[in-house]
């Protein structure tokens, strides 16, 4: 590899970082742990560019903490291992934590930042399929100030995000915490072989009310060119008992309604669809039983 950047800024505060990015005219790049932007310059898939702009030293943005609206805020650039540990994750969003833990191998969980997952937009992407049954949004930071956005509205398509990347950078994330009869659970299948893309994941949040589903939350990816949720399958379930039947007809609803495609470095769409079946149940089993189990 070649000179890929001419400077390299290390901020310390959110406004010093959306100045430098204002610098460049939105030329430059924030970088977090790198593991997909570094890459992607190895690789020749980025052009080489005139500056970085680190986010890693940016305390705001490396804080997991509860707040007094009763959302859990994760700040974009803590790291996987961080969010797998950490007991606020544990205790409202162990889908998150699960996920989390089993993005690439422990070198890239120290340094790989839940923001670059988000940012890097992949359909397939752990960390947002979590986030996405979580009802997370992102605080989003650039020239004009800060906002809040729903989550799913950061993509625009494979690898393709909404955010001008050249002048603005994730902040944190923020979802409701967890109340009484709620769980949630991931899942995922990856080739024996890979620590790279899934074949398929799963993300499941239930609240249970009087043996019900009062709330039902799904997402599987890659089933679309951008992360969305299985509004089908939820509707299959909610208000329904919570038994292996309703299970069962969420289940087939799912296999009708999502269209995985076929991909030449993992898998066939049919043999996606065969293992929706198989991590719907997993999962909804498994948030389930955190739902019945206090605490």
């Amino acid at each position: 590899m070649g000179v890929a950047w001419q400077h390299y800024h290390l901020p310390t505060t959110v406004d010093e970082a959306i100045a430098l990015l204002a610098r460049y005219e939105g030329a430059a790049r924030p970088v977090a742990g790198g593991t997909d932007l570094i890459v992607g310059m190895e690789r020749g898939e980025v052009p080489p560019l005139p500056a970085l702009v680190d986010l890693s030293r940016i305390e705001e943005m490396r804080q997991i903490a509860l707040g007094p609206d009763g959302h859990v805020y994760l700040g974009a650039a803590v790291t996987h291992s961080t969010i797998e540990r950490h007991p606020l994750i544990l205790a409202h969003a162990r889908c998150l934590s699960e996920a989390c833990g089993l993005i690439g191998g422990p070198q890239v969980r120290n340094v790989a930042t839940l923001g670059g997952n988000v940012a890097h937009a992949l359909p397939a992407a752990d960390g947002t399929t979590a986030l996405m049954v979580l009802e997370a949004e992102a605080e989003i930071a650039g020239p004009e100030g800060r906002r809040w956005q729903p989550l799913p509205t950061l993509f625009a398509g494979p690898g393709r995000s909404t955010l001008d990347l050249g002048r603005e950078i994730i902040v944190r994330f923020r979802f409701p915490t967890a109340g009484p009869g709620v769980g949630n659970a991931f899942t995922r299948l990856m080739r024996p072989q890979g620590v790279a893309l899934p074949i398929l994941n799963c993300a499941v949040y239930v609240r249970l009310e009087g043996g019900r589903f009062a709330d039902v939350r799904l997402c599987l990816g890659p089933v679309a060119p951008t992360p969305r949720r299985a509004t089908e399958a939820e509707e299959a379930l909610r208000g329904e008992p919570v038994n292996e039947e309703s299970v069962a007809r969420a289940v087939a609803v799912a296999q009708q309604t999502l269209r995985p495609r076929t991909s030449p470095h993992r898998a066939t769409a049919a043999y996606r669809r065969e293992m929706i079946a198989v991590l719907l149940r997993r999962g909804l089993r498994q948030a389930i039983s955190r739902a019945k189990t206090p605490g």
